[in-house]
């Protein structure tokens, strides 16, 4: 047996060693009958369940307005599971888990849900339930603020000792720097910090959760991560899909809003952070949190410089015609609203100085992927002659999905009489390692909610630090001149603007 073969089976053995049930607990799911539940939520607690990692004790409540009985609750909460769970001891599992729910119904504008929601949760402790309290908010977000000041007047945000109560809000948490700055006050005058869970879905990807990992266990990668060996490093996060029913929604937030704050800065900062002292929650979240406020402030002023938008219009994709975002449901015809937004950053610190990072995500792209690629400096090439300028300078590219892996692109010589030369990859793949099953990206993070683990959740701190980034694009948005609004053709990669931001460079997209 070879040294590989000893690693490879390492690794599969740790993939399969058990790990510990999570804290007992009580989950509370406002939006209980919502898009995000059914095809995310209670997918990801299926899977916990069926690698028994939930609680003997754990059960939920679901809160919401539609006209659900627990019974029907129950049925309906079947029939999603049977369609969106694919992995059958998890469908097994689920028929046990939609036995566990109860549902209470009521506008959260009625203070009187919050006692009807207070009743029930002391009917169910009284038969055996956790008394620990976890509320996850699957809501608009301008419900959040006034779903947790009712639970406060409720008294249902109570700690002591030997209970916790804590909250789970979804992105996008405000819409602009001064509103995330509102609503951070006024969460903390009802709960504290500690409380609170700003999820991220993105950054419960094996292959994100991986990034800490890959850095600081590799010390050939982690000595040449820095603007020495470092050339430039792209982030994309493309979709096929377009805004699939959901125009009303988007209208009002855009690209820009939806996804640069919290996914791609997300994982940006997880990229480019400082090793932490620790791999506790706080001094990971303390380097995340440095690494933003080091991210150099964009002037609104010459914003057209670094940031490019667009929108897409009709196109193909997958042989099918599809219609442009003007035309889709709930969307104005003259909408001016972005659903592509390429932009360069720098990071004004020693480590990354005049390292620019590319960042780009949109809907009706050409392909669904997320995915990081760091191109190195080339080397003196001299020695090989004029062939060598064919080949790439070493690219490092990490797959977050849907093919979670790593690859590495290096030079070698071509076998024969002559010295020629080209690329190879050396490609790893989670699936040819280790035994994944289906995950929706949930699990890990509810897992942690549910034990206290801060690690892969935001602080007021960087939520606002991540819309001071944004605000300065903005406001030069809110007064541009919208005559000429860049376009392109579902299926493509996004605006040639976008192509044109890395030509000035003398560079192109990698992916």
């Amino acid at each position: 047996m070879t040294l590989l073969d000893n690693c490879s089976n390492a690794l599969t053995t740790l993939s399969q060693v058990n790990q510990k049930r999570a804290n007992p607990c009580l989950l509370v799911i406002f939006g209980m009958t919502g898009d995000l539940t059914k095809r995310l939520l209670i997918p990801a607690l299926c899977h916990l369940g069926s690698n028994n990692l939930l609680d003997e004790t754990f059960c939920m409540v679901g809160v919401g307005r539609k006209p659900f009985t627990t019974q029907s609750l129950q049925e309906e909460m079947q029939k999603n599971i049977k369609e969106f769970v694919k992995d059958p001891d998890a469908v097994k599992f689920g028929e046990t888990l939609a036995n566990r729910v109860s549902y209470v119904r009521g506008d959260i504008t009625d203070s009187d849900l919050f006692h009807k929601l207070k009743n029930k949760l002391e009917e169910l402790t009284s038969h055996k339930a956790s008394k620990n309290y976890l509320f996850y908010l699957a809501v608009p977000p301008d419900t959040v603020a006034d779903i947790t000041i009712g639970l406060h007047k409720a008294n249902l945000l109570k700690e002591d000792e030997n209970n916790f109560r804590r909250i789970i809000i979804e992105k996008p948490f405000g819409h602009d720097l001064e509103s995330a700055k509102k609503l951070n006050q006024k969460l903390l005058t009802v709960v504290d910090e500690k409380q609170l869970y700003r999820i991220d879905h993105f950054l419960g990807k094996e292959t994100a959760q991986n990034l800490l990992a890959f850095r600081f266990l590799n010390s050939i990668f982690e000595s040449a991560w820095n603007h020495h060996y470092v050339d430039n490093v792209q982030l994309t996060i493309a979709e096929v899909l377009g805004v699939e029913g959901r125009g009303r929604f988007y209208e009002k937030t855009g690209a820009l809003r939806d996804m640069i704050p919290n996914h791609m800065f997300q994982i940006l900062s997880l990229l480019a952070m400082e090793s932490p002292s620790s791999l506790s929650s706080d001094p990971i979240r303390d380097e995340k949190t440095k690494l933003l406020h080091s991210i150099q402030m964009i002037n609104s002023a010459v914003v057209p410089q670094f940031i490019v938008r667009g929108q897409y219009g009709h196109g193909v994709i997958d042989s099918k015609n599809v219609p442009g975002y003007r035309s889709e449901k709930d969307v104005s015809p003259q909408s001016t609203t972005e659903t592509f937004v390429a932009m360069k950053l720098f990071i004004n610190n020693f480590r990354w100085l005049n390292v620019p990072f590319y960042l780009r995500t949109g809907k009706r792209l050409q392909e669904h992927t997320s995915n990081i690629i760091i191109k190195f400096k080339s080397p003196p090439t001299e020695l090989f002659g004029k062939d060598i300028q064919s080949v790439c300078p070493n690219l490092l590219y990490i797959n977050i999905q849907p093919n979670e892996g790593i690859s590495l692109r290096i030079g070698a010589k071509i076998p024969g009489m002559n010295l020629r030369v080209s690329q190879v990859d050396m490609n790893f793949k989670y699936r040819d390692f280790f035994d994944m099953k289906a995950q929706t990206g949930y699990e890990v993070l509810l897992y942690d909610c549910m034990n206290g683990e801060h690690m892969s959740f935001q602080t007021a701190d960087m939520i606002e630090a991540s819309w001071a980034l944004v605000q300065p694009i903005l406001d030069n948005w809110a007064n541009s001149n919208l005559s000429n609004f860049p376009t392109y053709k579902a299926g493509t990669w996004g605006p040639k603007e976008a192509d044109e931001l890395l030509q000035r460079d003398g560079r192109q997209w990698l992916y």
